[in-house]
C-alpha cells in the first residue's frame, strides 16, 4: 500500500509557478487513478456480490470465465458495451441518454471527498459532509430522467416510486449525520475520522456511543441504494425491473457501474461516520501503519453485510417501506438529535471528550 501513497503524494504536488498547468494536470491525474481504481474495485466485488449470493443459496456461482471466474465482471462488461443502443421510438432521445449519464456521474464525483487515509483524499474541503449529502440527493434525478424520458408506464411508475423511497430515507440519513457532526464538532471528513483516533481504538469509534443511529443509517443506505430488500423501484414481480426497462447495452451498464457506485460510497460513509476511517481496530497491530488497507477492509466488510441482506431478508412491501421510513426512523433519529444535543450542552466534559482530538 506504501507505493500508492508515494503516487499519491507526487501527483499531489503543484508548482505555484506553473500556472494553470500545475494545477490542471495533477488533478486531472488524481481524478483519473480514483475513477479507474473505483472501477477495477467494482468489477472485483460484483464478482464477490454473487458469490455470496451464490454461496447462501447453496450454488457455485461465476466459476467459468477466467481462474476461478474471476473475468466474469469483465466479459459482462465488454457484452453490454459492443451490443446493439436501442432507443425507444416515442422516447425523449436527449433526456433518455443523458438520464444514465447524470446517474454514472453523480456516483463517482462524490469519492473526491473521501478520504482513504491520512493526505489521501482528492479535496480536503471543510465542508466535505454538505458536499457528500449534496451529491448522493441529487442522484434521484437519473432515476426520474430514465422513467419519464422512456414514455412508458412502467418506467414511469418505477421512477417515482424510487423517488418516494429516495427522499423519505433522506431524511432519516440527514438526521443520523447531524448527530455525528453534533460530537465531532466539524463537517470536514478527515476530522470526523482523527475524532474516532483516540485511546483504545475499536472503543472510541462512534458505533459504540451511536449504535441506534448507526443501524438507522445501514438501514437506510439499503433504501436509499435501491438495494434489496428495498428494490421496490425495480422489482421484476410488478414493475418488469422499473425504470429500467426500456435501457440496453452501455446506458444500462452506466446506471448499474451508478447503482454499485453508490453502493460504495454508503459503504465509506459507515467506515468514516461509524467505524473509525482509516485507522485500526487495534493501534498497536502491525497494520496501523497501512492505513489503506484497513479503509479498504472495512468497505469489503460493509459490502459483505449489503450482499448477505440481499441474499437472507425478503423484499418488502412499499407499505411496510414506508412505514419504518417515517413512523420508525424519522422519530427516531430526530429524537437521537435532540438527545445527543441536550446531553452534550449539560455535561460540556463529555463534549470536551469527544472532541479532544483537537488538542
Amino acid at each position: 500500500m506504501e507505493w500508492m501513497t508515494n503516487i499519491w503524494e507526487f501527483v499531489s504536488t503543484r508548482p505555484t509557478d506553473a500556472g494553470w498547468a500545475g494545477w490542471f494536470f495533477p488533478t486531472l491525474i488524481q481524478a483519473l487513478a480514483l475513477i479507474v481504481t473505483l472501477l477495477l474495485a467494482q468489477a472485483f466485488l460484483m464478482y464477490f456480490d454473487r458469490k455470496v449470493w451464490a454461496a447462501v443459496q447453496m450454488r457455485k456461482g461465476p466459476n467459468v470465465v477466467g481462474p476461478f471466474g474471476l473475468l466474469q465482471s469483465f466479459a459482462d462488461l465488454f457484452k453490454f458495451v459492443f451490443k446493439e443502443m436501442i432507443i425507444p421510438a416515442g422516447a425523449n432521445k436527449v433526456v433518455f441518454i443523458l438520464a444514465p449519464i447524470v446517474t454514472f456521474v453523480l456516483a463517482l464525483i462524490g469519492w473526491a471527498v473521501i478520504p482513504v487515509g491520512p493526505g489521501l483524499v482528492g479535496s480536503d474541503i471543510n465542508v466535505g459532509m454538505l458536499y457528500l449529502f449534496a451529491v448522493s440527493s441529487l442522484g434521484v434525478y437519473g432515476v426520474i430522467m430514465g422513467g419519464w424520458a422512456s414514455n412508458s408506464k412502467y418506467p414511469f411508475l418505477g421512477s417515482l416510486r424510487s423517488a418516494a423511497q429516495m427522499v423519505s430515507y433522506e431524511v432519516s440519513l440527514g438526521f443520523v449525520i447531524i448527530t455525528v457532526l453534533l460530537l465531532v464538532g466539524s463537517l470536514n471528513l478527515s476530522d470526523i475520522v482523527m475524532s474516532q483516533s483516540r485511546g483504545a481504538g475499536i472503543l472510541n469509534w462512534h458505533f459504540i456511543p451511536l449504535f441506534p443511529m448507526f443501524v438507522v443509517f445501514f438501514v437506510s443506505a439499503l433504501a436509499e441504494t435501491n438495494r434489496p430488500p428495498f428494490d421496490l423501484p425495480e422489482a421484476e414481480s410488478e414493475l418488469v425491473a422499473g425504470y429500467q426497462v426500456e435501457y440496453s447495452s452501455t446506458l444500462f451498464l452506466l446506471f448499474m457501474i451508478g447503482e454499485l457506485a453508490n453502493i460504495l460510497l454508503m459503504c465509506a460513509m459507515l467506515t468514516i461516520l461509524f467505524f473509525g476511517g482509516w485507522h485500526s481496530p487495534i493501534p498497536w497491530g502491525p497494520l496501523e501503519t497501512v492505513p489503506v488497507f484497513w479503509f479498504c477492509a472495512k468497505i469489503v466488510f460493509f459490502f459483505f453485510m449489503f450482499a448477505m441482506v440481499k441474499a437472507i431478508v425478503p423484499r418488502y412491501r412499499y407499505d411496510q417501506l414506508m412505514r419504518i421510513g417515517w413512523k420508525i426512523f424519522l422519530p427516531l433519529s430526530l429524537g437521537w438529535v435532540v438527545l445527543t444535543a441536550g446531553i452534550l450542552l449539560l455535561f460540556p466534559d463529555l463534549a470536551a471528550h469527544f472532541q479532544s482530538w483537537r488538542n
